[in-house]
């Protein structure tokens, strides 16, 4: 207790420290810096700006409240990470919900962890910090790692390891930004599992992709029955055999072929097709003999 205690003077002596303008700290050269930057100081809340990089973007009420609960009555245990912007000016890095908690309970004052950063370093830091949380939501981590990408340019392999995480589990968060904007609020409001997501991403045609969310939704279905429904409509789209006409073709035997060469007097060709249909060739070798197999036709 005594130890907490000394801790927390000497936050508010550095509050002091950072209030007069003749110790004004905007980089870790500046005179005091080492006794600033890196230690937990007593910071008011009104001095201290929302992050616009925050990621989060939903903030559970009741979780909210049951938080302020806490810090009314044992005070906030980790302190917040801010960066210094100007005189008795700064912006919250991480720990927006603390922030949010203590204000709840009328806190003027919140314990925080001091840094100097530049833009980029503040990007980086909030995003790293708040993905590495387990209370965001699958689309605020994959926004997360696709702002680290897109503002920072880091590889899909340096995020990996700046938040210790496998690569594939950084690419199966971002295909989810791919999903239809309707399913990724589904997602963000608990509707459906990123597993179900993660199914769902197989599709590319956002209508169908609807169609099996309303499903998932209405039938209450598991990520497992989702997995089936999508690999049925997949099977559907594939190309169907042709189907094998049934032959209907016979075969003509060589004394059927020599009949009609007696009767005609000619070696006569008999064709037959695998439908059954055919035909009959019957040479001639003059007018005469045209009229000679003329007549035996007639009867």
């Amino acid at each position: 207790m005594a130890k907490a205690l000394k801790k927390q003077a000497l936050g508010r002596g550095l509050s002091a420290l950072l209030k007069d303008p003749e110790n004004d700290i905007k980089s870790v050269d500046d005179k005091n810096a080492d006794k600033v930057v890196g230690n937990i100081i007593e910071l008011e809340i009104d001095a201290i700006e929302i992050n616009p990089f925050q990621p989060r973007s939903n903030f559970n009420e009741e979780s909210l409240k049951e938080l302020a609960t806490s810090i009314k009555e044992l005070g906030v245990i980790q302190p917040i990470t801010v960066r210094k912007l100007d005189y008795n000016k700064y912006q919250l890095i991480s720990g927006e919900r603390r922030l949010r908690a203590s204000t709840l309970v009328g806190l003027t004052t919140v314990p925080a962890y001091i840094r100097i950063a530049n833009d980029n370093e503040s990007l980086v830091m909030a995003l790293v910090e708040n993905i590495q949380r387990h209370d965001l939501d699958p689309i605020e981590i994959a926004l997360s790692y696709q702002r680290l990408i897109d503002e920072i340019q880091l590889t899909q392999e340096q995020m990996s390891e700046r938040v210790g995480k496998k690569r594939s589990t950084i690419a199966n968060y971002l295909r989810l930004l791919k999903l239809d904007p309707i399913i990724q609020t589904g997602i963000r409001d608990g509707f459906i599992s990123m597993g179900h997501g993660r199914a769902i991403i197989n599709i590319e045609d956002l209508d169908i992709q609807t169609d099996i969310y309303q499903k998932i939704v209405s039938q209450n279905l598991s990520v497992r029955d989702t997995e089936a429904l999508v690999k049925n409509y997949q099977e559907s789209l594939k190309p169907q055999p042709a189907k094998t006409a049934k032959s209907s073709g016979f075969e003509i035997e060589e004394t059927q072929k020599k009949a009609f060469t007696n009767y005609f007097g000619n070696k006569v060709d008999v064709k037959v097709a695998g439908n059954g249909k055919g035909k009959i060739t019957i040479p001639f070798q003059s007018e005469e003999d045209f009229n000679r197999i003329l007549e035996l036709i007639k009867g």
